[in-house]
């Protein structure tokens, strides 16, 4: 896709401070630290849309951002970072249920894994959870770059089989290189394009 602009609309935390919904959405979600906004910078072709941090566990709210005045991006708080009170956790877990099950413009989630972790229980209720209600996922593996090929393909077979899908539904995917940025892409757009689920 073509970018002609990219634009934060606002933050929230609860539905009623949800922007109208007039476009379709497109949610990424993913454990803190694994490079979601260094995704959605790349795919928007922008340097600094997302504010990335060195300090995992920044995002506490959803923010909501509008690409080429017709889809929605939407970056959910990251989880389970060690260091963000059991409280603050809570508090996420029900926010980004909330947005989850009750936003009538989501079209689908990208789920974000580093490429050099095997996926835990979180990522697979998270999976369970989005099947549940029948979200489409596109589940991506980022930093692709940090590792030989021969690693690359240890660990891409090694996530699908923990995850219990074919590797073809993993997308590689490297911010540095821009690897797979075409990919994810095409996925989001075919979401836009394919029937509904019932």
């Amino acid at each position: 896709m073509i970018i002609k602009s990219a634009e934060f609309i606002k933050s929230a935390v609860e539905a009623s401070q949800y922007p109208p919904g007039d476009f379709p959405e497109i949610a990424f979600s993913g454990r803190s630290n694994v490079g979601k906004s260094s995704l959605i910078n790349t795919l928007v072709n922008r340097k600094r849309l997302v504010k990335t941090s060195s300090t995992p566990g920044r995002t506490q709210l959803i923010n909501f951002f509008l690409i080429n005045e017709m889809i929605s991006f939407v970056d959910l708080p990251g989880y389970g970072y060690a260091k963000v009170p059991m409280s603050v956790k809570k508090k996420w877990g029900t926010m980004i249920e909330t947005y989850l099950s009750t936003r009538s413009a989501l079209k689908g989630v990208v789920l974000i894994m580093d490429i050099r972790r095997t996926p835990g229980y979180e990522e697979m209720n998270f999976i369970d959870w989005l099947n549940q209600f029948n979200i489409s996922n596109i589940l991506v593996l980022t930093k692709t770059d940090k590792l030989s090929k021969t690693k690359q393909i240890k660990q891409h077979l090694s996530i699908a089989k923990t995850l219990s899908v074919d590797k073809n539904d993993l997308i590689l995917f490297s911010a540095k290189t821009r690897r797979g940025k075409d990919v994810v892409w095409d996925t989001i757009e075919g979401l836009f394009t394919s029937p509904a689920i019932p």
